[in-house]
């Protein structure tokens, strides 16, 4: 009886080494969900259909009013589209591929909600102002996670994404600081309170700034310098289809002068939205906050 051994082909070998290697990874190479609408995405069921129908209504009405482009994604994981890192990578990305916002403002705005990794994250487009994470973090400590840790989805994504329209979307679209957020169950915690301490930073800052500014402008009556504020307040919001309203006060201290004058807010072009169907090609830089439960 004889044996016979096939020669050894280290050729071969290694094609078969590397396609062991690599066939799996790219099996499992990351993709992003397709988006039917631009307003609700409820890929984990998490919505009633009434529910998501008001959610729509009230999302429709923000981009219409305001040309702000705000979308609610639910999923289950991350782990489903091939991804294992942080909940941030992905929304970042996700918010790219789907390009949410007006492509010249990036005035995009994505909650999006990972139900099997209880996290859930507010990414906001890079028009934004770095003020605004602080508000994102707020509204989801407040808002979003009381429900979700009592498993309330549906009210959670209710009542936190119109905390979203009320506290970040419509004051950025108005021009005006985003309002403080009450805290939720227990504060926002240390953590809360070292990013509330940078953004006293960041707001001292501007507030130098501010100052510098009033060192040299005189007053149109005295001709004092040092002693002129000026503020500025939003009276209209401007839509598609009006221009906006606001006013103008000029005060100084050296000699008492006073006076209020009105502009006007350029209305919302239509170049400042895409079509209802679709995303205007917004990008993030990966501002907004993140939260778990």
């Amino acid at each position: 009886m004889t044996f016979s051994i096939r020669a050894f082909r280290p050729a071969a070998f290694l094609m078969a080494v590397l396609a062991l290697t690599f066939l799996p990874a790219l099996a499992g190479a990351q993709e992003f969900p397709d988006y039917e609408t631009p307003y609700v995405n409820d890929y984990a069921g998490l919505l009633p259909a009434d529910r998501e129908a008001e959610l729509t209504a009230a999302l429709t009405k923000l981009r219409e009013e305001t040309g702000v482009e705000a979308t609610v994604l639910t999923i289950f994981s991350t782990a489903d589209y091939g991804h294992y890192g942080t909940i941030e990578e992905f929304a970042t990305a996700l918010f790219n591929q789907w390009g949410i916002g007006n492509a010249e403002t990036n005035n995009g705005i994505l909650v999006l909600v990972a139900r099997a990794d209880r996290e859930m994250r507010i990414e906001l487009g890079s028009g934004f102002p770095a003020a605004f994470d602080e508000t994102a973090a707020q509204v989801i400590d407040s808002q979003f996670l009381p429900a979700f840790r009592e498993d309330r989805y549906a009210d959670g994504i209710m009542t936190g994404t119109q905390a979203v329209i009320e506290t970040i979307a419509r004051p950025f679209a108005a021009g005006t600081e985003p309002p403080k957020v009450s805290g939720g169950e227990g504060g926002l915690g240390i953590l809360g309170w070292i990013m509330g301490g940078f953004f006293a930073v960041f707001v001292g800052a501007i507030a130098f700034g501010g100052r510098i500014a009033k060192k040299f402008r005189a007053c149109p009556q005295c001709g004092q310098k040092g002693q002129v504020d000026v503020s500025k307040r939003t009276i209209q919001s401007a839509t598609r289809s009006s221009t906006g309203t606001g006013e103008k006060t000029i005060t100084c201290a050296a000699c008492g002068y006073s006076a209020v004058s009105a502009y006007t807010i350029s209305r919302i072009t239509k170049s400042s939205s895409s079509s209802s169907g679709s995303f205007g090609g917004g990008s993030s830089s990966g501002g907004g906050a993140s939260g778990k439960w």
